[in-house]
């Protein structure tokens, strides 16, 4: 049996029916249905105790005239022979009845036993949460109870999947509680999904509402008045700076944070062979200096599933002084160990990858794509480092597309394990193309997205996947380019990666903030290099940045995003150090916030650490998980916790491996609950594309929207409990996919690199130290002229090691700068 629609009827909003024919339905269901005892449920109605029960026909016993239980249908997707019976009492849990479905061969989807999309459907309220439970026997562990919901302006949608039910051959008991019912959703519908070969009989529905009351005596409003730091969050700065030019932050599962330097930007550390890196204790305040093998300056980085660190290439050379020679890509490659504060070496890569990507994938392994090569062109070359092999794949075993995909580029895991190219990316303009697209790594196909807007000014915006992982929604925030527009923009874009055909949508306009001098942003005035953190309340904390992307001018303000309501809360407190080129932010494990680095045009560092107390820490007492059964957890299984109070949500967060605004790893999963007094049972999917294999923060969140100081779990190393639940999403996608540049997508013979040219990274390295910023582009300047400009900016004299562009030099004598003459016209050049 195929069915041509992903879904099923669950996939689109169905066409209403006349009304006629509607009210005759409807009167013979509710005759039928009072003959049997059974209330109907209108759409919103809310139960009148905790304890009703919202399903109509919840024990399957009154049948329609087509023999199968009212208020039910057979739903699914994809390609399968599949049968669906209801049983004598013989094989029900109660009663007469139950639904047996039998798939005998099995290509692909799903079938499952649900309410209909209709009245019938359970209504529910947003802001609530509802616990569902059905009982069940199976002969396959692949069963999983899943959920849609009804919304008031989209229609039915395809919610979750909350819970994988373990194979039974007794009757057993499934429970688990929604996460908090969205806005705009007015009705659901769930049943257990059968997604392999075998048999799945289910009987005896309920649906209770299950929301946990508000505090009876809640603590007073910090956010009356507004301006309170208590409801704005609090910055400290700490009294001892970094002993280093943090560049790269990585949160260790230790609860320490990795920071990296490398040279730091700095020629004259790089000529001298000094290279480092520090390990800080956010507890303890301290740092322990690690020593550093090999210049990891704009190398990539990424968690292994083991907890150690993988380090992909670094600097192998600065810019040559002249500017016509670009940065190079170092071949080396190390793993940092936590355990003994060590990098061990591994195998070469194949090419040199300066600003690379690292993606980790659902299997463990590790993709790198970009940057630039040992000879500074663009990298075509794809990496992939064996996690099993622990080694780097050779050119002819990697996967080949020989596609260019930029410094830095954006590559989140998708639930399919295809990759999503954001548009995010490092210096330059965007891709050809309309700057965003899907990447089929295995079938070496690139798809366009449509909709990114100013896809050419997207230089150090940030792309966060929201939470949930399972929403498959990606935020594009900010960016800029100076060769391009004077100012970095405030736009935000959001994709929708459920969608049979997604596209960018413009999302709420990014909040504005304070220059240095106090004077406030204006106009359609945004900002680049912006840090994006998500926060064990499910929210996204923004913070840092600057107008222009010659590294000048931070921006003062933070704010927080909430996926929910698709809004900015503005007016959080900022960051009170500049926040610009080179910084990054990391959520710690207690639910601070940790920021470090500014690495202006001028090349001045500043070490200083900043650490965020965000509002939620200023709610009340927080709830406290008070054990953890086991701190390894396997894919599909469910597993207990115990806390101290009430709790309304559950989660996993990936630990930051952060740098140059881009950490595409950064997720949160959600973890539906099953609730029984302060023990709670957690579920974990069975898709390890939604959370590749590793150590990850859980955190519990009480009504007040408190998050628990984390705990430490590792996900993954033991295998799955059953076969991973793929949903077939964004199919459309697959319709017309385009081969990338080259279309060899195995060949062995490596291609050439692409050219970059000069001021791709918008600076004119012909002047002064390879650390500093001449912007390639000059912004309007006043009578002074660009040197006065210059001078206002910390620069100082300026070597010339080129051509003198700009006309900073015009008694060429090797210096720019060194009288009080304009330095050409002003204006912008």
């Amino acid at each position: 049996m195929t069915s041509h629609h992903p879904f099923g009827p669950h996939h689109r909003k169905r066409r209403l029916p006349r009304l006629r024919r509607a009210r005759v339905r409807l009167l013979l269901l509710v005759t039928a249905l009072l003959a049997a005892g059974l209330a109907v449920v209108q759409p919103g109605a809310q139960p009148a105790r905790a304890a009703d029960n919202l399903v109509t026909n919840p024990g399957l016993e009154t049948l329609g005239t087509d023999g199968f239980p009212l208020c039910f249908s057979k739903d699914g997707w994809g390609d399968q022979d599949v049968t669906y019976t209801v049983t004598g009492a013989d094989q029900a849990h109660s009663g007469d009845h139950a639904v047996r479905i039998d798939i005998t061969r099995r290509a692909g989807g799903d079938r499952k036993t649900m309410m209909r999309q209709d009245s019938c459907a359970p209504g529910v309220a947003p802001g609530h949460q509802y616990d569902l439970s059905l009982w069940y026997t199976s002969t396959t562990p692949d069963v999983a109870l899943t959920v849609f919901r009804h919304d008031t302006q989209a229609g039915w949608v395809f919610w979750t999947d909350l819970k994988t039910l373990p194979q039974s051959g007794a009757y057993a008991r499934a429970e688990v509680r929604t996460p908090v019912i969205p806005e705009r959703t007015d009705q659901i519908t769930w049943g257990a999904a059968l997604y392999g070969v075998g048999s799945l009989t289910t009987d005896d529905y309920s649906m209770v509402d299950a929301t946990v009351p508000p505090p009876t005596d809640p603590l007073p409003d910090p956010c009356a008045p507004a301006d309170t730091p208590d409801c704005r969050g609090r910055w400290e700065v700490k009294k001892t700076p970094a002993p280093l030019r943090a560049i790269h932050s990585v949160l260790l599962h230790t609860g320490k944070v990795l920071l990296i330097a490398g040279s730091g930007n700095d020629r004259d550390a790089f000529k001298a062979g000094t290279f480092k890196t520090s390990v800080y204790d956010p507890v303890a305040e301290t740092f322990t200096d690690v020593p550093t093998p090999d210049d990891f300056f704009c190398g990539g980085h990424v968690q292994l599933p083991d907890g150690r660190v993988l380090v992909v290439s670094g600097n192998k050379d600065y810019a040559s002084p002249d500017g016509k020679v670009g940065y190079k890509g170092l071949k080396s490659s190390y793993v940092f160990d936590p355990d003994t504060n060590r990098y061990t070496r591994t195998n070469d890569l194949n090419s040199g990858h300066w600003y690379p990507s690292a993606t980790e994938l659902g299997n463990g392994d590790v993709l790198s794509l970009g940057g630039l090569g040992e000879d500074s062109s663009g990298t075509v070359v794809n990496e992939q480092y064996s996690y099993g092999g622990k080694r780097w794949l050779g050119i002819g075993e990697a996967k080949q597309a020989w596609h260019f995909w930029g410094l830095y580029p954006a590559m989140i895991l998708l639930q399919d394990g295809r990759l999503l190219y954001t548009g995010s990316h490092v210096f330059g303009r965007g891709l050809d193309g309309t700057g965003a697209s899907v990447y089929d790594y295995d079938k070496g196909t690139v798809t366009d997205v449509p909709g990114l807007r100013r896809k050419d000014e997207r230089d150090q915006s940030m792309s966060v996947l929201l939470p949930p992982a399972q929403d498959q929604k990606v935020l594009t925030i900010g960016g800029g380019n100076h060769t391009v527009a004077p100012d970095a923009h405030r736009l935000v874009d959001l994709i929708d990666m459920k969608a049979a055909s997604p596209g960018y949508v413009p999302g709420p306009d990014l909040p504005q903030g304070l220059y240095a001098n106090g004077s406030r942003q204006k106009g359609a005035e945004g900002k680049v290099y912006v840090s994006a953190v998500i926060l064990p309340d499910g929210k996204v904390l923004e913070t840092g940045g600057a107008l222009h992307t010659y590294r000048e001018d931070p921006v003062f303000e933070a704010s927080m995003y909430d996926p929910a309501t698709n809004t900015f809360a503005p007016g959080l407190a900022a960051d009170p150090v500049p926040r610009t080129y080179h910084s990054s932010s990391t959520l710690l494990p207690d639910g601070r916030v940790l920021s470090v680095g500014n690495n202006p045009g001028d090349g001045s560092f500043d070490q200083r650490i900043s650490v965020f107390t965000p509002p939620y820490l200023f709610k009340g007492q927080r709830p406290r998980i008070t054990s953890v059964a086991k701190d390894t957890w396997a894919y599909g299984s469910t597993q207990r916790i115990t806390v101290d109070k009430p709790v309304v949500k559950a989660s996993l967060i990936r630990p930051a491996a952060v740098t140059h605004s881009s950490d595409p790893n950064q997720r949160y999963v959600d973890l539906p609950m099953t609730v029984d007094g302060n023990t709670i049972d957690l579920s974990l999917t069975s898709n390890p594309n939604l959370a590749p294999p590793g150590w990850y923060m859980l955190s519990v969140v009480d009504a007040n929207g408190v998050p628990s100081v984390s705990s430490w779990v590792r996900i993954g190393p033991q295998g799955q409990v059953a076969a991973a639940r793929v949903q077939s999403f964004a199919t459309a996608l697959a319709a017309a996919p385009h081969p990338p540049a080259h279309p060899q997508h195995d060949k062995a013979a490596e291609k050439p690199g692409v050219t970059v040219p000069q001021g791709y990274d918008g600076c004119d390295h012909a002047y002064g130290e390879a650390g500093q910023c001449v912007p390639w582009t000059f912004p309007r300047t006043k009578a002074g002229g660009r040197c006065a400009w210059l001078r206002e900016h910390g620069f100082g004299r300026l070597t010339v090691h080129g051509p003198d562009r700009h006309g900073l030099d015009p008694d060429g004598n090797g210096i720019a700068c060194d009288h009080d003459e304009g330095g050409g016209a002003p204006g912008h050049h």
